[in-house]
């Protein structure tokens, strides 16, 4: 009897210890341990104050550490700060950045709190992909970068800048360009319809190169047609996406969704209607926005009409001392002048001149005793392919900016240009003036359509979220100091507030300063 209460004993004693063994929180190593910080994740959820732990390239633990033991070789404290998914910005042209040796690190955008920026858009972007991403990974860049083959691009490399439908053999070589990039990593396809040479190619042009880039598992992605009434109204520049959409079987997506111009003023609320029709019907539509109520682009783009812009800078030229054609091209700049908001509305914000900086062109217009015509096209006989003016164009309402911001399918951009505060300051500017000053959405829905449903949209795998497994790329933020500095006056002024950053769990901002890493990668499609 003593020696089965002794064995029974000894059971209980071992099955204890083996309970307490197995409560006991196995200990778990990590590079980086962020504590104490307010955790957004990413998706629409309330912050949670919760640990966050990095090794090498990757979020490994996301809890409480009192239920889970952890030691870091580097331990951040977050007290009071937000901690977030770093941001994704889906329409940039920052490639030149990204392609040089000096301006790589894209401090504009990862002060932003950006860790990846999408590039070749508005149709702009080289067929060149496996090139683009070499060159940038081989020299590092500070964010992220994904890229889009841009129609304007293959159409100039087949084509040049004729106004003219492709030939079949033509046809088939920008095919085949699509289908190349799309195996090299493009996104999608990105078309410019509205810009010089994008805007000569019919709908039916554009439905095929479409087909490749669905064939392989792509996006459709445009500068839509018109955004006013310069040609076919901006509803039936929508209804043409739609239409590309529908017949290439792709998902589309538009690109700094607007109602630029006083004319169109008020139709955000059918152009919501008819992108919720298509949603209904079955349609894969969203759309990006850039907070800001100027729009940005070359002077040209804004005042000439699009049939005088065709050829070379010479022929261009030409046509403007060509008494045949210049009052017909008068007649074109007053009206866009005047859709446009007025000489006052067009900030002049980069020009060969310097001297042109910071003037609009009614403060020029008076200067040189002249119309607002020939003003303009005193400026443009300095260059016009040759970026000889930009112009920030202040034609937005703001019941439309807010109409639109508020869908639930449109996520933030910058489409950040030199010239134009939205490069440095776009998205403090939507978390300050439209998240806490006008309360258009709450700071975790912010978070979302800046970060994870741009991954989920575009299939950027594993980035966008604050979770295990997924890429560390996050950003702890002093919610008090992260406000916009750059100005339409001063431009180029870098935003505070971004206290630490990390990109593929490198530290890129370390207590609000610039570490010099460069640790970006290109994010190929379907990798």
């Amino acid at each position: 009897m003593m020696k089965k209460t002794i064995t029974l004993l000894l059971s209980c004693l071992l099955i204890s210890a083996c309970s307490q063994e197995s409560q006991t929180p196995t200990l778990l190593e990590v590079d980086t341990l962020i504590v104490n910080g307010l955790v957004y994740s990413g998706d629409i959820a309330d912050p949670q104050t919760l640990a966050v732990g990095i090794t090498d390239d990757t979020i490994v633990f996301v809890g409480d550490t009192t239920s889970q033991a952890v030691i870091a070789q580097q331990t951040i404290d977050a007290d009071g700060m937000m901690v977030l998914p770093g941001f994704i910005d889906p329409h940039t042209h920052s490639a030149g950045d990204l392609k040089s040796t000096d301006r790589n690190a894209n401090l504009n955008y990862l002060t932003q709190g950006v860790t990846t920026v999408f590039n070749g858009n508005d149709g702009g972007g080289s067929a060149d992909i496996a090139a683009q991403f070499g060159l940038m990974e081989k020299q590092g860049i500070g964010t992220n970068v994904a890229l889009f083959v841009g129609h304007g691009d293959i159409r100039e490399q087949v084509m040049g800048r004729d106004n003219r439908d492709p030939t079949p053999e033509e046809m088939e070589s920008m095919k085949a360009l699509v289908d190349s990039a799309m195996d090299e990593g493009a996104l999608g396809l990105s078309t410019g319809l509205f810009y010089v040479p994008d805007t000569y190619s019919t709908t039916a042009e554009v439905v095929e190169l479409a087909k490749v880039a669905a064939a392989k598992g792509g996006i459709y992605e445009s500068h839509i047609r018109d955004e006013s009434n310069y040609n076919i109204g901006v509803k039936a520049a929508i209804a043409e996406l739609l239409q590309i959409g529908r017949e290439a079987k792709i998902p589309v997506h538009i690109a700094h969704i607007k109602a630029l111009g006083v004319d169109v003023w008020g139709q955000s609320a059918d152009i919501i209607k008819m992108v919720e029709e298509a949603q209904q019907n079955g349609q894969a539509v969203t759309a990006d926005q850039y907070p800001w109520r100027a729009s940005g682009t070359g002077l040209h783009k804004a005042t000439v009409p699009s049939w005088a812009l065709a050829g070379s800078e010479a022929e261009i030229q030409a046509r403007f001392k060509n008494p045949e054609l210049m009052p017909e091209i008068r007649a074109a700049m007053t009206e866009n002048i005047r859709r446009r908001g007025g000489p006052d509305s067009l900030l002049i914000v980069t020009a060969l001149d310097e001297a042109l900086l910071g003037k609009t062109i009614a403060d020029l217009s008076k200067q040189w005793s002249l119309d607002p015509v020939d003003t303009v096209l005193k400026v443009l006989a300095l260059g016009v392919n040759n970026g000889g003016a930009r112009v920030a164009s202040f034609n937005m309402s703001p019941d439309d900016i807010a109409n639109f911001m508020v869908q639930p399918w449109v996520m933030t951009s910058s489409d950040g240009t030199n010239g134009h505060p939205r490069k440095y300051a776009s998205f403090p500017t939507k978390y300050r003036h439209y998240v806490l000053e006008k309360s258009l959405m709450d700071v975790p829905t912010f978070v979302h359509r800046s970060s994870a449903q741009v991954a989920e949209t575009f299939g950027i795998k594993n980035r966008g979220y604050i979770k295990p497994g997924y890429f560390a790329d996050i950003s702890i933020i002093d919610s008090e100091q992260f406000k916009p500095a750059a100005t339409f006056r001063e431009w180029n002024q870098l935003t505070p507030g971004v206290i630490h950053q990390w990109v593929n769990g490198v530290q890129v901002i370390n207590n609000g300063e610039y570490t010099g890493a460069l640790p970006g990668r290109g994010l190929r499609k379907g990798l």
